[in-house]
């Protein structure tokens, strides 16, 4: 890997990772004012969608069609990455801390990492299943101290992140070879309105309208999330897979953890 790429890719990856922990904090912030998962997320992907919308368009100008097997993979990736992912997240963090929830997403370079073993047929090396091990039996001591002093809110809300983990390294493993087919600018903007209409529309399947009404700090609280921490994140952790792979980028990610700390 050349220097030019290996660099701005790694440096994307951390700032995207950083980005991303912010959205533990503000969501922890905005439950305190009576919203929950769906609300909350619907508000996050509503402020989110005219940015994607304009990526996708800007991106878009002057390329071929996009083929049925396109459209398939952004529907897959948007489906995965940025609704399923969201959602059990959110919903996990009505449950535990926001210290807790990033402990498990230290897990995702270890899936991400096991996925490619199962479906691209990469070779464990004898380090990589120590630091596996090592991991998990990290989170799973904490996940048993955390058990014993709050229970099944515990037990539920980690299942959930850890649902969340594993559905958002299905994204990373399966958005390598696409990223480097349709760009990182034009598959973010496509994939994350995929996602944005999802929960839109689970919104609207699941909750009256009068839940749209909400507290004016959950709506400023939702573009902060929706722009520093989606939007842009979104953006950078694309442009680093497009540079520097999804496996190396999701190990570069483990930095966001320990920022959420640091914010917290």
């Amino acid at each position: 890997m050349k220097p030019q790429q290996l660099w701005p890719g790694l440096l994307l990856a951390v700032l995207g990772a950083i980005g991303f922990s912010g959205k533990a904090i503000i969501v922890k912030l905005a439950y305190r004012h009576g919203v929950d998962a769906v609300t909350l997320l619907m508000w996050r992907m509503l402020l989110a969608l005219p940015f994607f919308l304009a990526m996708a368009w800007w991106s878009g100008r002057g390329k071929p069609a996009l083929t049925r097997r396109d459209w398939r993979d952004i529907a897959v990736l948007g489906f995965t990455g940025y609704y399923l992912a969201s959602y059990l997240d959110f919903a996990g963090l009505s449950y535990i801390t926001a210290s807790l929830e990033r402990l498990i997403l230290y897990l995702n370079p270890t899936l991400v990492l096991l996925l490619s073993v199962v479906f691209f047929r990469h070779r464990l090396q004898a380090r990589q299943v120590v630091a596996l091990a090592v991991s998990y039996a990290g989170v799973i001591a904490v996940f048993a101290h955390e058990l014993h002093f709050e229970g099944t809110a515990t037990a539920i809300g980690s299942a959930l992140v850890f649902a969340s983990a594993v559905s958002y390294a299905v994204y990373l493993a399966l958005s390598g070879k696409v990223v480097q087919r349709l760009g990182a600018l034009r598959l973010a903007g496509l994939a994350s309105t995929v996602a944005c209409a999802l929960c839109i529309t689970q919104f609207a399947v699941l909750r009256p309208m009068s839940s749209f009404l909400v507290p004016e700090p959950v709506l400023w609280l939702s573009l902060l999330n929706a722009t520093a921490c989606t939007v842009a994140p979104v953006l950078m952790v694309m442009m680093a897979i497009a540079r520097i792979g999804a496996p190396l980028s999701s190990q570069v990610g483990m930095v966001g953890p320990m920022s959420t700390l640091f914010m917290g």
